[in-house]
């Protein structure tokens, strides 16, 4: 493009101090500068995040790219490409040619390309005698070398910005692990503490997480994450150093010598129970000082417990609060009285009503209850009913989990947990 020519839209088309800035950087193009075309539109398709051009803009470039005849785009090869719209609509997948027009004003307002008109606003070029191109009249692709460093950084940029976002990404799910791991365990545990608020805070930790984040909301999201995952290591911490030290004078006496050669008491190992059970049902040895002290160190805790944590009602099961249940087992809510369930009196009501949905047997469920507990027996159901399409016979399975929690292979928290990470509880993904 020569120095100091400046071109003017044809028709109605409004000249602009962008299109006379791009055609002012074009008109300093050095004769040596050459840029491959497809490289440049590779880096246009990293950038336009930055460039705010869209999709279908940047296909009909494709489109105007595919008439220059090389692959280098140089000042000696000529810049101007000049096809006819119906020639683009064919190379831009059938595009209409209203949609071409606008996407080629898109472009200019970009200072991607520049507009060369002729007088009477068609696209053409006379040729020389030998055949050569003298002047052409269409889009000058001139702004694509002057601006191809530009273009490359902006397209780095993206893929930092990118690259950066992926990684935050990635620490928050292993933090949101974490944490939904550590609280899990805590509860099955049955460790002193309100985890069900921790839980509660942690749910909304990851809810106020969009579909599509930023940067900034996920780094925000994390650094509040990680708080709460120290603060949960640091009392699960806190908690082992108690019980190991109130445990060291039980390991001094399990050394003691014992006398009778036929006893198999120091020769079996303890029992353990089945993948899946609560950790805290094995059998251990103790002496007869050391039951009576763990008795009366349980029963303080008891008395200390806050009520919203998880119990045992007697029946050697531990119960969880009505709102974890709720939340693992929502399908429940609609067979309470009313279409509600405020109260585990409610909860019991609509566990009769789901056990005769699901074809149980009254006796199979008051041997449950008897064995369970009453509530843990409702809470049963509940998990019954929102994994229905996974059990053949309800009433069989309840039997067989009864049958189980006599031998004390059966615990009720992994069951919960499990259905509160498939609703999303601990595995949900951010964006």
């Amino acid at each position: 493009m020569e120095s100091g020519n400046v071109t003017t839209p044809f028709g109605r088309r409004s000249m602009t101090l962008g299109m006379l800035a791009s055609q002012k950087a074009a008109s300093e193009l050095q004769a040596d500068q050459s840029v491959d075309k497809w490289k440049v539109y590779r880096s246009l398709c990293a950038a336009k995040p930055l460039l705010g051009v869209t999709d279908r803009a940047l296909a009909v470039l494709n489109a105007l790219l595919s008439f220059y005849p090389k692959n280098v785009l140089s000042e000696e090869n000529g810049l101007v490409v000049f096809p006819s719209n119906e020639q683009l609509s064919l190379r831009s997948h059938g595009m209409a040619e209203q949609t071409i027009r606008r996407h080629l004003a898109v472009l200019v307002d970009a200072g991607l390309i520049i507009r060369k008109d002729s007088p009477n606003g068609k696209r053409y070029a006379r040729r020389a005698r030998q055949g050569e191109i003298g002047e052409a009249f269409g889009f000058s692709l001139a702004p694509l070398i002057v601006r191809c460093e530009e273009i490359e950084r902006l397209a780095a940029e993206v893929a930092a910005e990118r690259l950066h976002l992926q990684r935050l990404r990635e620490q928050f799910s292993l933090c949101r692990r974490d944490v939904a791991k550590l609280i899990e365990t805590a509860m099955e545990e049955d460790l002193a503490g309100d985890w069900e608020t921790a839980f509660s805070y942690f749910r909304e930790l990851v809810d106020t997480i969009p579909r599509t984040p930023t940067a900034d909301q996920i780094a925000t999201a994390l650094e509040e994450m990680k708080t709460l995952r120290d603060d949960i290591t640091n009392r699960l911490e806190t908690l082992l150093k108690t019980r190991n030290t109130s445990g060291n004078p039980a390991q001094n006496e399990r050394h003691i010598h014992n006398s009778n050669p036929d006893s198999t008491f120091d020769l079996e190992p303890a029992f353990e129970t089945k993948q899946g059970a609560n950790s805290a049902f094995k059998i251990e040895p103790h002496t007869v000082a050391l039951g009576q002290k763990q008795e009366q160190e349980r029963d303080d805790r008891s008395a200390a417990r806050p009520q919203n944590s998880a119990r045992d009602d007697g029946s050697g099961l531990k119960s969880f609060p009505l709102g974890l249940v709720l939340q693992a087992c929502p399908d429940m809510v609609s067979y309470g009285p009313g279409g509600k369930i405020a109260n585990w009196r409610d909860m019991m009501a609509a566990a009769v009503v789901v056990r005769g949905m699901l074809a149980v047997s009254a006796s199979a469920y008051e041997e449950a209850a008897t064995t369970m507990g009453p509530e843990n027996a409702a809470t049963v159901m509940a998990c019954i009913l929102e994994r229905g399409g996974h059990i053949n016979s309800a009433g069989g399975y309840l039997r067989d989990l009864t049958r189980r929690a006599e031998k004390g292979e059966f615990s009720i928290g992994p069951m919960l947990m499990s259905l509160v990470r498939a609703r999303g509880g601990g595995t949900r993904r951010a964006g």
